[in-house]
C-alpha cells in the first residue's frame, strides 16, 4: 500500500514495516457484527512495532479497537515508559479510517511528546497526520 511521503519524519525504511504490520493485524480482528475488521502498528522510540487488531463483543460498548489492543499489548509485556513515535492503521474499505476518540484519548498519554505521527488507511493509501491535528487539546495527568 502506497503512502503519502511528502514528509517523512521516520527513516523510510521503516514505514512499509510498520504498515504492513497494520495490514497483518487487520486479518486478525474479530469483527462478527460489524464486519469492520481494522488492524494498528505502534512504533515505539527504541524502534519496537508492536500491532494490535479490534476485537467486538456482542455488548457493543465492551468491544475495543486495534490502536488501544496494540498499545495495552505493547504496556503489558514492556511496561508504560515507552513512547509511541508513530501509529498505522488500516481497515480494506474505502472509507478513512483514523483512529476514533477514545483511542486518541487513551494515546495520548503514551505518544513521544513531539512528532508522533498518525498514518491511516484510505482505500488503498495512507493518508498521514500529527497526533496534535488529530487531538489538538488533550485531557490528561495534568489535567487533574
Amino acid at each position: 500500500m502506497p503512502f503519502d511521503a511528502t514528509i517523512l519524519p521516520l527513516d523510510e525504511a521503516i514505514l512499509p514495516s510498520l504498515t504492513t504490520a497494520a495490514v497483518d493485524a487487520a486479518s486478525c480482528a474479530y469483527a462478527p457484527y460489524s464486519k469492520f475488521q481494522v488492524g494498528a502498528a505502534l512504533l515505539f522510540e527504541d524502534g519496537t512495532i508492536v500491532s494490535g487488531a479490534n476485537v467486538e463483543n456482542a455488548s457493543f460498548g465492551l468491544s475495543c479497537c486495534a490502536e488501544r489492543n496494540a498499545l495495552f499489548r505493547a504496556i503489558s509485556a514492556r511496561g508504560p515508559h515507552w513512547g509511541v513515535r508513530a501509529v498505522a492503521i488500516f481497515h480494506a474499505g474505502p472509507e478513512a479510517c483514523p483512529p476514533c476518540g477514545a483511542c486518541l484519548q487513551v494515546m495520548s498519554e503514551f505518544v513521544a511528546l513531539e512528532g508522533c505521527i498518525v498514518y491511516y488507511s484510505q482505500g488503498e493509501r495512507f493518508l498521514r497526520a500529527t497526533f496534535d491535528e488529530l487531538m489538538p487539546v488533550r485531557f490528561g495527568p495534568g489535567s487533574l
